[in-house]
């Protein structure tokens, strides 16, 4: 069985920084993983992702800069560092990977549960 399980979420004023964290069990390897967010009253919207293989990522215009995805294979573990934290970062955070085809264009066979991020001006 396939498990995504974030952490590292919380409340931080603007300008803060905080580290996201995303377990994933059940997979042999991952070939393309990366972070959607989702704020009160809109649709999901991906940060970004990064492609296992190549090391390649890819960020959304809002976050370019101020975030950063980066992964330890030992283990098995996708972080997203944010710094420079806007109130319009608010939202909650889900960890996706697979297939390869998710980066590029695709969609993520599997999502976590989220951990919630808000962000106060």
């Amino acid at each position: 069985q396939v498990k995504l399980v974030e952490s590292g979420g919380g409340s931080v004023q603007a300008g803060g920084s905080l580290r996201l964290s995303c377990r994933v069990s059940g997979l042999s390897r991952s070939y393309c993983m990366g972070w959607f967010r989702q704020a009160p009253g809109k649709e999901r919207e991906e940060v970004g992702y990064i492609q296992t293989n190549s090391g390649d990522t890819w960020y959304e215009d809002s976050v370019k800069g101020r975030f950063t995805i980066s992964r330890d294979s030992a283990k098995s573990t996708l972080y997203l560092q944010m710094n420079n934290l806007k109130p319009e970062d608010t939202g909650m955070y889900y960890c996706a990977t697979d297939p390869p085809q998710y980066c590029a264009g695709g969609l993520p066979s599997y999502l976590g549960q989220g951990t919630q991020v808000t962000v106060s001006s």
